[in-house]
């Protein structure tokens, strides 16, 4: 069992009130510590509902976000997570900035041996557009490598 030292830190998990934030918000992001450092295993999320704006227009856009990665010493807190990416919802960035975005503050948080988000937009003006972007710590590039060529048409 987790011992409750572990989740001290964790403020948006069972806060009572949950509190949306109106722009991109990555202080909201929480980790807790992973019990299973000594291996790797695969974490996937997927976001159904992601929402942001177009920087142009203002005008939505509609997406899926998957992540996965390969946790090193921190797992992030999934509550934490819906409510960072909803915090996109006002935020205006291109497609391929917000995967990027969503990346680097994943990385910045927890140090993963390999993450990977890839954003599946809906199409706007007949195109769509699914930015892939990954990253890997030095025991892990040949993973990456071989992820990025194979969503490379």
């Amino acid at each position: 069992m987790r011992e409750k030292k572990d989740l001290d830190n964790l403020a948006a998990l069972g806060s009572g009130k949950t509190v949306y934030l109106d722009d991109y918000a990555p202080q909201v992001l929480e980790a807790f510590p992973n019990r299973h450092p000594d291996r790797d295993y695969l974490v996937t999320l997927h976001c159904p509902e992601f929402t942001s704006l177009c920087p142009k227009t203002g005008q939505p856009d509609f997406a899926r976000i998957e992540i996965a990665y390969i946790p090193n010493e921190k797992i992030v807190e999934s509550k934490s997570l819906k409510l960072y990416l909803f915090s996109f919802r006002n935020h205006g960035d291109f497609h391929e900035d917000c995967v990027n975005i969503i990346l680097n503050d994943l990385v910045a948080l927890l140090e993963p041996r390999y993450i990977e988000v890839k954003g599946v937009f809906t199409p706007r003006g007949g195109i769509a557009i699914h930015p892939f972007s990954n990253y890997a710590d030095a025991a892990h590039q040949p993973l990456a490598q071989s992820r990025l060529a194979a969503v490379l048409p």
